[in-house]
């Protein structure tokens, strides 16, 4: 099977530059991608159930994987939930699957958005760890406008081996990620 690109620039040119930059004495200090998890909240599917399909056959689509339904853990009167309703789906990647959909939204689909500027280099959680939202699915190119039923967004977290924010940041923007001058 043949190494996707990302990882292959992860491997010969990332951890040598985090190396030199953080001054690690081991490779097995170095910082890597360890999961990409996308999720879409469907509060919408309380009404139609049909909905959770179109968005599980989106997620499909979008990551090549195969997603899990995600039910309420509560009830909640004021939303008209009930424990166990199905809310959402999810996927999580690893491997050649996430670095395969990590390099197709760095470099095709965040560039599809209007306007786009870059992603906000202030959305880490203080462990390294990075979450963006996507406000509609119709970046992706494998999907395809006239099947669309409704637009939905996504969030995607990318979760990190880094001790700390800025080894994070500086990990995924030697991966290509496109973020924001400060």
């Amino acid at each position: 099977m043949p190494v996707s690109r990302l990882r292959d620039k992860y491997r010969n040119e990332v951890v040598a530059a985090l190396m030199q930059k953080f001054g690690y004495q081991n490779v097995m200090q170095v910082p890597k991608l360890e999961k990409v998890i996308v999720n879409m909240g469907l509060g919408e599917a309380i009404q139609n159930s049909k909905i959770i399909d179109a968005a599980v056959n989106d997620l499909m689509t979008i990551t090549g994987q195969r997603p899990v339904v995600t039910k309420a853990k509560k009830s909640i009167a004021a939303f008209k939930l009930r424990a166990g309703m199905t809310v959402g789906a999810k996927v999580t990647l690893r491997g050649e699957r996430m670095y395969d959909f990590v390099d197709k939204l760095f470099n095709v689909a965040l560039p599809r958005v209007r306007d786009f500027r870059g992603i906000s280099p202030k959305s880490f959680d203080g462990r390294g760890n990075y979450s963006l939202g996507v406000r509609e699915q119709l970046i992706f190119p494998e999907i395809e406008y006239d099947k669309i039923d409704k637009i939905r967004g996504m969030d995607i977290i990318f979760v990190t081996t880094a001790g700390n924010d800025e080894e994070g940041r500086e990990l995924l923007k030697l991966m290509g990620a496109p973020f924001k001058a400060a």
